[in-house]
């Protein structure tokens, strides 16, 4: 029987800004402050303009987001025939369910919500009381609606823009249609209303752009940008004449009105089609997204009156191939996308995202140009890999592109590519002209990078000065391809693997061949773990090998996918390996037993998957998207028992997270549905009488009381308290927190001696602490002595023990029977660090007493054979284990 995930579940997804659905803006009026809000599939992001902070993220939706509205309070999604709002930004208020069809366009219109759907069927709907108050339908192959807005003072009216090019303006109260435009024969793409009353802007289909005045039905002025259809228009609002267009073609063009003429472009403003673009109102500022995954503030301050880049909030335009955690701490994920840039994401805020900029052949050339326009764009990153140490002096990322010999150098905390082309001479010759570099890895120092190559050899580069350092093999590492690289932690050994059913074991600095391991399938990757030397092949026939590389030898082999393995990643303690295969599914392995212990299934198959150093996450990014999706570590947060999973085990598949940190699990994922078997083994308070146990306090409740004389010492006070002017000490006072004098038949009467003064044996009387010591002389029970103890502070400890003495008001008896408390304590082996914390401050307080009194000497005696005897057991353990301890460091096996 199939179960979710019991190690993992959702946490949230990385590197979502925009998709393809248009963007819109809101005034807050209350915050005096602007909102973008942009769609990132199943859910929608808010945006402050300010800085582009993200304000909040809505919930999940059940499927992807066709289309965006906003009002005044609300904000307004279309999901497949479903229409729903939403209160600050997050919670659904309101749901219009009544189309048959997907909504694809939204607008709101007073207190009524005006929907259009695939089929041309426009719904009027009352917000509040979620009714439908009336229905417009069209037949889809005369006026197929593609666009609709409200003119301004236009009262209850709406202008349609159809596939066919014609245009109709209806009122919406009387249901009638009030005029019909004829059109220029081009679909409409786009209506905007102009700063201009009854003036409207029109983009078509075949890249015009015509302002039209829908009072008189006449064509003020045209406009033709040669990038294709248009994709949306915005008016500026500052005081400038100005229109702005966007194409598919991710270029905007800006219209003087007043000269109506072309005023300036901003090409490659977007690597994709501009889908959505606003002017702020008041202000010199436009905001833009566009299907390439990004968003962008621009600001008109350029001389020729164009926009110059403010702010931008960018992800992969194109789907990541491989990711990896970077860091000691857990936070970091390096990303290479097909776009072929590289990117670094936080965990934590993403504030801290970065981008590494994209591979280029010649970076100043690139730079000159313009990304857009760049001939110099380098394949996509296939593997890289990268260390923190040295960073900071050199590169400390070694990538490889698809297609290429040459690897490259990037610098993670410049956030740039590095300087180095790394390419043997070789590669210039007809025999190896088409060598492809296929795997890299970097040493743990961070001074040398390897590469594996399709032709079998393997290369040593320096990376502070990119050069060539020897190559493993002679002529070559392998007969075939090589698929995998590694170094170990000291750099004492590499090991190689290719598609010649080999791997080998080198000696990193002499490039000497040690031992060669064959393998039943040619071997697809290799993934090691530095700090327990295990190294994990995933071959062709999809199995993946373990293999321990201090005795090169095959020790653990798990077989269960059925399709080829794309990434494996260990966890930090090694006890694990994920999995992820085109079969779609994501296995957890434990390598002491060697069984299945996690599976589940995902909609799409993972292509690269990495866990953090700190096992808190396992990031995975998947065929045809985005996004980086974050995978909670459950075990780290709640008890999972971990069970091998039976042999007729089905995986469920697992819903994707969403970009809100909330876990998004489906219902039959909750925690309380999975039935776990708990055990209520409690372990005892001795595990065996043999044994010698000691207490679970701190160390801070006995490991001073030795030395509490010196730490009152060290604390106090450099000047003494200033004493204030007070009675003779022998007036009686009465006890309070005000200073009074006591009657005089309420003082202390004068003893046999007439004195005043009371001596301390007389009025002393015996603490808590005392009464249960005398008391355990009788009864034998000296457990709720040595409870009393554990409740007690190192100071009071020490004023209890002092009290022992008969000067301070205790006995010789108490003494002798806080010694035999001692011994017992000793004899049953337990809190035996306690019972010798104690004795110890014991003998310091009273040893010269001790020695003086006959009784409390020979107490003492047997005391000390009882404390021989129990260490003498403990010192023959100790010794015991030093000895198989150095005999398995020392002797060779």
């Amino acid at each position: 029987m199939g179960s979710p995930s019991r190690i993992f579940c959702g946490y949230r997804a990385l590197g979502f800004n925009s998709n393809h659905v248009p963007l819109a803006v809101r005034y807050h009026q209350k915050h005096k402050e602007n909102y973008v809000v942009t769609c990132v599939g199943k859910a929608f992001h808010t945006y402050n303009c300010s800085k582009l902070g993200i304000v909040s993220v809505s919930n999940s939706h059940p499927d992807d987001i066709n289309c965006l509205a906003v009002d005044a309070y609300l904000v307004f999604t279309g999901c497949k025939n479903v229409i729903r709002a939403f209160t600050r930004g997050r919670e659904v208020s309101h749901t219009y369910e009544g189309h048959e069809s997907n909504v694809i366009l939204l607008l709101p219109f007073g207190n009524h919500l005006i929907s259009v759907d695939e089929d041309s069927y426009v719904n009027i709907w009352d917000i509040q009381s979620e009714e439908l108050y009336s229905s417009l339908g069209f037949e889809k192959e005369v006026f197929a609606i593609t666009a609709a807005f409200h003119p301004s003072t236009y009262l209850n009216k709406i202008l349609l823009g159809s596939k066919q090019g014609a245009l109709q303006l209806w009122n919406i109260k009387t249901g009638k249609l009030i005029y019909s435009f004829t059109g220029w024969k081009q679909a409409v793409t786009v209506l905007e209303q102009a700063p201009a009353v009854d003036v409207a802007a029109i983009g078509l289909a075949d890249g015009q752009v015509i302002l039209h005045n829908l009072k008189y039905d006449e064509t003020l002025m045209k406009f033709m940008q040669d990038w294709g259809p248009v994709t949306t228009v915005a008016f500026r609002t500052d005081g400038s004449p100005v229109m702005a267009t966007g194409s598919v073609a991710g270029h905007i063009a800006l219209w003087n009105l007043e000269e109506k003429r072309l005023l300036s472009q901003m090409r490659g403003a977007h690597s994709g089609s501009v889908t959505g673009m606003k002017c702020l109102p008041s202000e010199p500022l436009m905001v833009t997204s566009s299907a390439d995954n990004s968003l962008k503030v621009w600001i008109f301050d350029q001389p020729d009156g164009g926009g110059r880049l403010l702010r931008q909030r960018t992800g992969h335009s194109a789907p990541p191939s491989k990711v990896r955690f970077h860091g000691n701490n857990g936070q970091n994920i390096l990303s290479a996308g097909q776009d072929s840039t590289l990117r670094s994401f936080s965990t934590v805020h993403d504030r801290h995202n970065k981008s590494l900029g994209r591979a280029s052949y010649n970076k100043a050339e690139t730079k000159k140009t313009g990304l857009k326009l760049d001939q110099h764009m380098m394949p996509p990153i296939t593997d890289f890999d990268s260390e923190i140490s040295r960073q900071s002096d050199w590169d400390n990322i070694l990538a490889c592109h698809r297609g290429l010999g040459e690897v490259t150098t990037w610098n993670c905390q410049r956030s740039s590519m590095g300087k180095h082309r790394l390419a043997h001479q070789r590669l210039t010759s007809k025999e190896h002209g088409g060598t492809v570099a296929l795997c890299v890895c970097l040493t743990s120092c961070g001074n040398f990078g390897l590469i594996g190559y399709s032709s079998g050899h393997v290369d040593v580069y320096n990376m502070q000065s990119g050069l060539h350092r020897g190559s493993y093999g002679n002529p070559s590492a392998h007969d075939g391809a090589v698929r995998g690289v590694a170094v170990d932690s000291l750099n004492q050994v590499t090991v190689t693997a290719g598609a010649d059913f080999t791997i080998k074991f080198w000696k990193f600095k002499q490039k000497q061949l040690l031992e060669t391991l064959k393998v039943e399938a040619q071997v697809a990757s290799i993934l090691l773990h530095r700090e327990s030397c295990m190294l994990a092949a995933a071959c062709d026939d999809f199995s993946i090998s373990i293999i321990d590389i201090e005795t090169r030898k095959v020790v653990r082999r798990f077989e269960g996918h059925t399709n080829r393995v794309n990434d494996m990643t260990f966890s930090p303690d090694s006890r694990w390996l994920v999995t992820a295969s085109m079969d779609a599914l994501v296995r957890t392995w434990d390598l002491p037993t060697g069984r299945l212990l996690d599976c589940f299934a995902l909609d799409a198959a993972v292509t690269s998957l990495t866990m953090s150093s700190t096992g808190d996450f396992l990031a995975t990014t998947h065929v045809d998207d985005l996004g980086i999706y974050l995978w909670s570590n459950k075990t780290l947060y709640t008890h999972v028992p971990l069970r091998p999973l039976p042999s007729d085990f089905e995986p469920v598949t697992m819903e994707m997270p969403s970009t809100s940190r909330k876990s998004q699990g489906a219902p039959e994922e909750r925690e309380e549905d999975v039935e776990y078997v708990t055990s209520d083994f409690k372990s005892p308070a001795q595990i065996s009488d043999e044994l010698v146990t000691l207490s679970l306090l701190p160390n801070s409740r006995w490991q001073n009381l030795l030395h509490l004389d010196i730490i009152k010492q060290r604390n106090k006070p450099k000047e003494p308290p200033k004493v204030p002017k007070s009675a003779p000490f022998f007036l009686p006072t009465v006890p309070g927190l005000e200073f009074k004098f006591a009657p005089a038949d309420e003082g202390i009467v004068a003893n046999k001696e007439g004195s005043h003064i009371s001596k301390l044996t007389e009025t002393q009387n015996l603490t808590e602490f005392g009464k249960l010591l005398k008391m355990s002389a009788s009864n034998g029970n000296t457990s709720e002595v040595l409870s009393k103890l554990k409740e007690l502070s190192p100071a009071a400890i020490d004023v209890e023990l002092r009290g022992l003495a008969p000067e301070a008001g205790g006995s010789v008896a108490l003494m002798v029977q806080f010694l035999k408390f001692i011994s017992d304590v000793l004899d049953s082996k337990k809190d035996f660090e306690l019972a010798q914390a104690y004795l110890g401050l014991f003998l310091k307080l009273h040893g010269e007493l001790i020695a003086n009194d006959q009784q409390l000497l020979e107490q003492a005696q047997l005391l000390g054979n009882s404390q021989a005897q129990a260490w003498k057991h403990l010192q023959t353990m100790f010794n015991q284990s030093l000895c198989l301890v150095n005999y398995l460091k020392s002797a060779t096996l």
